[in-house]
């Protein structure tokens, strides 16, 4: 059986989202970051290298990086769900803007805003009035996109709401952002929302937490 190691409050929560989605059988494995420095435990350190989660195992495989074992689920266990696949009109926008786009573009530039913002003296400072500029156009660029369509990669629900929903949610733990001026945004995760498994999948791996969608 598949086994998460997923850590509180972290992209972790993608697979496990994943997993309810696809109705995967899986174990939970938590661990609670610390309470100083909001890192890792020791145990992540000595399952894997880099000390971060989420980590799966399925078998002998111990495999890392959600993109990773996003693609790997869908791939080996997944039939081809939530992925449209090459012949599909949103393949293109699946696989460049959207489901890439989540650990390319829009969480480093929020773990970016948070760093720099910190190691600052002022709000005026030109990498932090940069990075700020960079996030507005990111958040600007999600928002046009939902005034077309329902989910990211078009009209069907996909593994690239699965990989962006984190940072638009529960990032905001780390780097508060106000979405009041984003419409389409709150909308949309009001619709992620109302999805069952994503409600399953936050109560089992984040049952302290109270989901950031609005």
């Amino acid at each position: 059986m598949i086994k998460i190691h997923h850590l509180g409050h972290s992209q972790s929560e993608r697979i496990l989202w994943l997993c309810e989605e696809l109705g995967l059988p899986y174990r939970l494995q938590h661990y609670t970051r610390d309470p100083v420095t909001r890192l890792s435990p020791p145990e992540l350190l000595a399952l894997h290298p880099l000390g971060a989660a989420p980590v799966l195992e399925d078998g002998d495989l111990l495999l890392a990086e959600s993109a990773a074992i996003v693609e790997y689920l869908i791939g080996r266990h997944g039939a081809g769900r939530l992925k449209p696949g090459p012949e599909h009109p949103d393949y293109a926008a699946f696989l460049y803007c959207w489901f890439h786009f989540a650990n390319g573009n829009l969480q480093p530039t929020l773990l970016r805003f948070m760093t720099v913002g910190r190691a600052t003296a002022g709000s005026d400072h030109p990498v932090l009035a940069a990075t700020r500029d960079r996030f507005a156009r990111l958040m600007a660029l999600i928002e046009a996109r939902l005034a077309e369509v329902p989910w990211l990669a078009g009209e069907d629900f996909s593994a690239a709401d699965i990989m962006n929903v984190f940072s638009l949610t529960t990032m905001r733990l780390f780097m508060p952002v106000d979405l009041a001026p984003y419409p389409n945004i709150r909308a949309y995760l009001q619709r992620i929302g109302e999805r069952p498994a994503y409600r399953r999948a936050m109560a089992k791996g984040d049952p302290d937490l109270v989901p950031l969608l609005s």
